[in-house]
């Protein structure tokens, strides 16, 4: 027995000293070492990250967890203190879902972006319910306040609506399911409005059975101006606003209505004030607001405008949909002037008095009007000039101090959501630059978009560059993928 557990030490501290021992210590050592150093990386890293948000490496496709260009762009610029109050505890707002954790992240980011003039801050208003009691002016009755934004003496509730978006089919059976976060723009908008002391009025006129003008008029709210509502079959243009729009009507001014508008533009002689005449691709019987707008010597065309130039074109299948040229007017502010803006069913406007009236967005000289009364037999060729065609023109009244403007965008439908919203085109840029031109607040625009987690939108613009896509994608690399796979097989088979 002694014998054995003499052999069986022996064998032991012979493999404790043998090759095989001495390698497995050294690669035990060196997992151990590995694994402590993972910890050590780990905490070490989590601890900067949390002292400085930017670290966090985005890697979805679509840069989700990023900060826009607008945002990061607008918190380095504060020059304010502003404090966003989150009415939850912070572990209570991240329970709520994946775009509540992406939420929270992107407010960090802005956070670090503001160089501490931005803070964010969790308050649990069940165990301090007196929190909101200063706050007089929100109200508390919808429970739909998700944040208060502070500047001073200044505040203003944010919704959880302004701050996600949500599913509609799971909408229309009545449950609320988030699909996408504008925490970025709710942030920026709400910052924007508490910081702004003097905010721009725009009157939209109503009354005339307009088109829905919510995307719009959202995105200018957006931009700190004070938009409002107004009929002119019982009131008037308020007095304090810059700018009027009529969006798409489809029932044509009464006499009434274009004489309170041209009163108000004159403005006593001192001008100063804006129209934007958006005219609706359903009524093209507006002989009342084509006779306000041909004083401003501008002129709808009878017609819709077509593109034949593929430069233009997005699809060869739909002419009436195409991008545009910018003139020499309201592009100094734009962040990309290589980003179009893209028309669909848009009127032509002829320009009748080229010293007071010019174009800011033209199609190209291989376009051509349609006829409102055009049948089957009308042939594209039939329409072209060989000018370009403006899409969008303004006519200019002034005095020794100031300048009225009558503004046309011939397509109700370049500001619909779907347009409006889609990064790969202009214009919401090119609107809110027209708007901040003339209202000398330039430096002030932003126009950012919600992000979804499985946004897969691609910055395509042209049917050249679709094409090319296609032949690539479709073409090119299956048919090398197949060869590739054809002569490896030949090889092998031959081997």
């Amino acid at each position: 027995m002694k014998n054995k557990e003499k052999s069986s030490k022996g064998s032991f501290k012979a493999f404790l000293k043998s090759r095989k021992a001495r390698h497995g210590s050294m690669a035990a050592v060196l997992v151990i070492g590995a694994v402590a150093l993972v910890v050590v990386l780990n905490i070490v890293v989590g601890l900067l990250v949390e002292r400085f948000p930017n670290l966090k490496m985005d890697l979805t496709s679509n840069s989700a967890y990023a900060l826009s260009d607008d945002t990061s762009d607008f918190m380095s610029h504060l020059d304010k203190d502003v404090t966003m109050y989150i009415l939850s505890t912070e572990n209570s707002f991240v329970e709520n879902g994946e775009y509540f954790v992406q939420a929270k992240n992107l407010l960090e980011k802005m956070e670090a972006a503001s160089d501490g003039k931005f803070t964010v801050s969790y308050v649990d208003t069940t165990s301090n319910p007196s929190f909101t009691n200063k706050y007089k002016n929100i109200d508390w009755t919808s429970k739909d306040t998700m944040a208060v934004m502070e500047c001073g003496d200044r505040y203003q509730g944010v919704k959880t609506d302004d701050c996600f978006t949500y599913d509609e089919q799971y909408l229309s059976a009545g449950y609320y399911q988030v699909n996408g976060t504008t925490i970025e723009q709710a942030t920026v908008t709400s910052a924007m409005k508490v910081t702004t002391e003097n905010q721009v009025v725009v009157d939209f006129i109503t009354g005339n059975q307009e088109t829905d003008f919510t995307s719009l008029k959202s995105l200018i709210s957006n931009n700190a101006y004070d938009v409002r509502e107004v009929s002119l079959l019982t009131g008037d243009l308020d007095d304090e606003a810059q700018f009027a729009i009529i969006y798409a009507p489809k029932v044509d001014l009464d006499a009434a209505s274009v004489e309170k508008i041209e009163k108000w533009l004159d403005n006593d002689g001192k001008y100063g004030r804006n129209l934007i005449y958006i005219p609706a691709p359903e009524n093209a019987d507006t002989p009342n607001a084509e006779s306000l707008i041909e004083e401003w010597g501008l002129k709808l065309t009878d017609g819709f405008v077509y593109e034949t130039s593929e430069d233009h074109l997005l699809s060869n299948s739909d002419m009436f949909v195409f991008i545009t040229d910018f003139t020499d007017y309201y592009t100094d502010n734009l962040k990309n002037k290589n980003i179009p803006v893209m028309v669909y069913q848009t009127r032509g406007i002829e320009i009748t008095d080229e010293n007071n009236a010019h174009a800011l967005l033209n199609a190209s000289d291989h376009a051509g009007v349609f006829p409102l009364d055009g049948d089957e037999s009308f042939k594209p060729e039939d329409g072209i000039t060989g000018k370009q065609i403006a899409v969008a023109a303004e006519g200019i009244k002034s005095s020794s101090d100031a300048e009225s403007r009558v503004i046309i965008f011939g397509s109700d439908r370049m500001f619909s959501s779907e347009f409006i919203t889609m990064n790969s085109i202009n214009n919401a840029e090119f609107f809110m630059s027209v708007l901040n031109t003339i209202a000398d607040k330039s430096d002030e625009s932003v126009t950012i978009t919600g992000k979804k987690l499985d946004n897969t939108e691609l910055g395509v613009t042209d049917i050249n560059t679709t094409g090319a896509m296609n032949v690539i994608f479709i073409g090119v690399i299956p048919v090398a993928i197949l060869i590739a796979g054809i002569i490896v097989w030949l090889r092998r088979r031959h081997m």
